[in-house]
């Protein structure tokens, strides 16, 4: 294991990430790439995260930290906990570079075979970065104590759990997450660990 996210021993319950992906953007809805481009909720996307509101409002949160997108802003905004939240660059989306705005059956017609996992993405993030950010914002978290929710984006997201679970951003792949859903992550004994994925509290619209 990375000395940088090693895990000192602790009793379960002494630290809990909560993973909150923002609600349904046109993108989203669509499959584009959506990386470094600033886009809106949508009215769907608003009612989600309003709908998430009651579920968090029974956890006292001790830090609220968000991506400092609008549409994942808007979402912690509206699910309850924007008054305390403080925008965490590391929150960011994946850098897709040329893919940004492209579905992948868009990509595959030009690169066969083509995923965010396992292949190239110029003028982006690539795998082993993305698991450096991940891995290094995890290192900070683990300094943190109480329980603390994340506002961010579905494959950072992936790739946060996957590098919680295993110090692999590639685990992600096998992470499915939906708009405006929670997650948690946490600890069995001294093992880190998924206590909760993709909680989906009500079906919007």
């Amino acid at each position: 294991m990375n000395t940088a996210t090693a895990t000192p021993p602790r009793d379960e319950g002494h630290l809990e990430i909560w993973l909150i992906r923002h609600g349904e953007t046109a993108w989203s809805l669509s499959g584009q790439h959506t990386g470094r481009t600033d886009i809106p909720l949508t009215e769907r996307g608003r009612q989600q995260a309003r709908l998430i509101a009651p579920f968090l409002a029974t956890q006292p949160f001790d830090h609220v930290l968000t991506s400092p997108m609008s549409r994942a802003m808007e979402t912690c905004h509206a699910a309850g906990l924007g008054e305390h939240a403080e925008a965490e660059p590391d929150l960011h989306e994946w850098d897709y570079g040329i893919y940004e705005g492209r579905t992948t059956p868009e990509i595959r017609a030009s690169v066969p075979g083509w995923s965010v996992w396992d292949s190239s993405i110029p003028e982006g993030e690539s795998l082993a970065q993305i698991e450096a950010r991940a891995r290094g914002l995890i290192g900070r978290l683990l300094t943190m104590q109480g329980r603390i929710a994340l506002f961010s984006h579905a494959h950072f997201l992936r790739v946060l759990g996957g590098c919680w679970m295993g110090d692999s951003a590639a685990l992600g792949a096998h992470l499915v997450l939906d708009t405006a859903s929670i997650s948690i992550l946490g600890f069995d004994r001294e093992n880190r660990a998924l206590r909760q994925w993709n909680l989906r509290c009500s079906r919007a619209g």
